[in-house]
């Protein structure tokens, strides 16, 4: 997938963390969770001559990342390592850096979630050329099909306090609904100019989707990075 573009990968991973303290650099298959994206972006940088950058406030996170071969003199400024801060600004700042620093401007960037690492590299490249050619599309994330359907059989609370079908059971079967999808949180690709706003976002009136045909899902509780765990240890999946 070699192009005259420039393409950054973007790996981010701030310090602090509540549902899963110090998530980023647990173990799981005998690598730190982090070392898994690494091991990604390197591979896709290799093969498609794209630059890689790590953004974190932590100096333990860059360590453990500089050890797997991300070695990065960025670190990220403390208002955006909070809770508060969107991802995209993250991303918009360390781009800008990059730039500077490498004296060119980039394409696109792309990011790999640490904290939801199942994916490959076919993934990662079908991102890229499905944002490539749609000129129209401004970002591209991953998702998976949902399990459930809002439109179909998920109810919620109405005003009077009970509880209906969403949307008054306008659809009567799961064909008829609109198609739903789970965000993964496991890739995200933006075009240059979807991250130049004062307060960028990953899902624009302009955005596709990728579907993978494979599990995966976003570590936001401590049973899921149990889950990871064992899908990793037992052989049920590969990083």
């Amino acid at each position: 997938m070699k192009t005259m573009e420039n393409i950054l990968v973007t790996i981010c991973a701030r310090g602090g963390s509540k549902g899963i303290p110090g998530k980023n650099i647990r173990t799981v298959g005998g690598k730190p969770l982090i070392a898994w994206s690494v091991q990604t972006a390197r591979k896709f940088a290799e093969k498609n001559g794209a630059d890689v950058i790590l953004s974190t406030d932590s100096p333990e996170i860059a360590r453990i990342a500089a050890s797997y071969g991300l070695k990065t003199e960025y670190v990220r400024p403390d208002f955006l390592a909070n809770d508060t801060c969107g991802k995209p600004d993250a991303i918009k700042d360390a781009m800008l850096w990059s730039e500077r620093q490498m004296n060119k401007q980039y394409d696109f960037v792309v990011d790999l979630d640490v904290t939801s690492p199942i994916r490959t590299m076919h993934d990662v490249e079908e991102c890229v050329r499905l944002l490539r050619e749609n000129s129209d599309a401004l970002t591209i994330f991953s998702v998976n099909p949902c399990a459930r359907n809002p439109y179909f059989n998920m109810v919620e609370e109405k005003g009077d306090g009970f509880y209906g079908v969403v949307l008054g059971g306008k659809y009567t079967t799961r064909q008829s609904a609109p198609k739903v999808y789970d965000m993964n949180a496991s890739i995200y690709v933006y075009r240059r100019e979807s991250l130049l706003p004062e307060h960028p976002k990953a899902v624009t009136p302009r955005s596709l989707v990728y579907v993978m045909d494979h599990i995966c899902f976003d570590l936001d509780e401590p049973q899921d990075f149990e889950y990871l765990t064992y899908l990793v240890e037992t052989g049920k999946i590969e990083l």
